[in-house]
């Protein structure tokens, strides 16, 4: 198993869904965790609490709106002071469903800013700190929609294939920090497919009206017609896959686009 004694993680959007499945795989390491998201005091509480009985030495709440560069900088100012990331998860996300000449220029703006400018500033405040310790771990969570197109998501579309650009310029400038021993500094996406998080809810209840409100039958046509596999994941398998991304072991994999999508890419 993968140990993270003595490591800090900060995994924005990690107050539910992929988020909180990777902070919980992290916490069970042993991780120190900058819990961050959308959540009143009580969930912050229950998350908080419920990743230090997983094994988590700290975990405390790190407000950030990430639509917003200023907010963006006092978050990471904040991690740094409580002793900075050697894991960064950009996890954090948003999404808007509609034709591309239908779709409004505030949800373009907004989901550019959250998935892909914010990671962005992100990992430019903390890769010299990783840099300098010899161990860093950047993972984005860039979506199955980095590698491939669909209609009507025009930019999330932009916003994950912008993500995989950046996290490959990322992993090239900092290919040669730290070493084998020390761990290195790696930059990565997962790319998931249909994976079972809040995300997705509005477009399977769409569907589900068109199948009599049938929600079994309506994530069934969902993934028909790009899942091969006809499974949706599970949240906590992106936070095994996340985990294992961390260990030392992993110090030559980095720039890389991992797909969990049941053959989605492979057709």
């Amino acid at each position: 198993m993968t140990d993270l004694r003595g490591k800090t993680a900060l995994v924005s959007g990690s107050v539910q869904g992929i988020g909180l499945a990777i902070a919980e795989a992290l916490a069970g390491a042993g991780a120190r965790i900058a819990v961050h998201g959308l959540a009143g005091d009580a969930q912050i509480h229950e998350v908080c609490e419920h990743l230090r009985k997983l094994g988590a030495p700290q975990a405390e709440f790190f407000n950030g709106d990430l639509r917003h560069p200023d907010r963006i900088v006092e978050l990471m100012e904040a991690v740094e002071a409580w002793g900075g990331a050697d894991i960064l998860v950009n996890n954090a996300g948003i999404q808007h469903t509609a034709p591309l000449t239908r779709m409004p220029r505030e949800a373009w703006e907004a989901i550019l800013a959250v998935n892909l400018s914010a990671a962005f500033h992100t990992m430019q405040a903390a890769l010299p700190g990783m840099a300098e310790r010899g161990y860093g771990r950047v993972i984005n969570i860039a979506s199955v929609h980095g590698l491939v197109a669909s209609t009507e998501k025009a930019p999330y579309v932009a916003a994950k294939f912008g993500l995989v650009g950046l996290s490959r310029v990322a992993a090239l400038e900092y290919a040669t920090a730290g070493s084998r021993a020390s761990g290195g500094v790696t930059v990565n996406c997962i790319c998931p497919g249909w994976t079972e998080t809040a995300i997705i809810a509005p477009q399977i209840e769409a569907r589900a009206k068109a199948h009599g409100d049938d929600r079994d039958a309506a994530i069934a046509d969902l993934l028909a017609e790009k899942q091969p596999t006809l499974r949706m994941s599970d949240p906590a398998e992106i936070g095994a896959l996340a985990l294992w991304l961390c260990a030392p072991v992993a110090h030559n994999i980095t720039g890389t686009s991992i797909p969990v999508d049941g053959g989605w890419t492979a057709q």
